[in-house]
């Protein structure tokens, strides 16, 4: 039997100096946006304490159209437009999640 393959991506953006805190804020709004969003099966915002500048979105998703066609939503759209200015870099990981405890 064939593992059941799903989309995951790794997202680290770079926050322009001294924004991390802004960004991360939305990203979590983005978080509750996706409580209800059944093709979206983890979203996680994360920071290190050795990079002030970075975050790091982990997503799982149903599959890369269900990742694609959340950001057409239009609420997801105003959250991206207000994050863009404050992303000095994006550095996205798309991975097949085949998987795991919790998968």
């Amino acid at each position: 039997m064939q593992p059941v393959s799903k989309f995951m991506m790794y997202g680290k953006l770079t926050a322009l100096s001294g924004k991390r805190g802004e960004l991360v804020a939305i990203l979590l709004e983005a978080v509750q946006q996706l409580e209800d969003n059944e093709d979206c099966y983890l979203y996680i915002v994360s920071i290190s304490d050795e990079d002030a500048d970075s975050v790091w979105a982990t997503e799982l998703w149903k599959d890369a159209a269900a990742h694609a066609a959340s950001l057409t939503d239009e609420s997801a759209l105003a959250l991206l437009q207000r994050g863009r200015p404050l992303i000095a870099g994006v550095s996205p990981i798309r991975l097949k999640a085949l998987g795991g405890k919790g998968f």
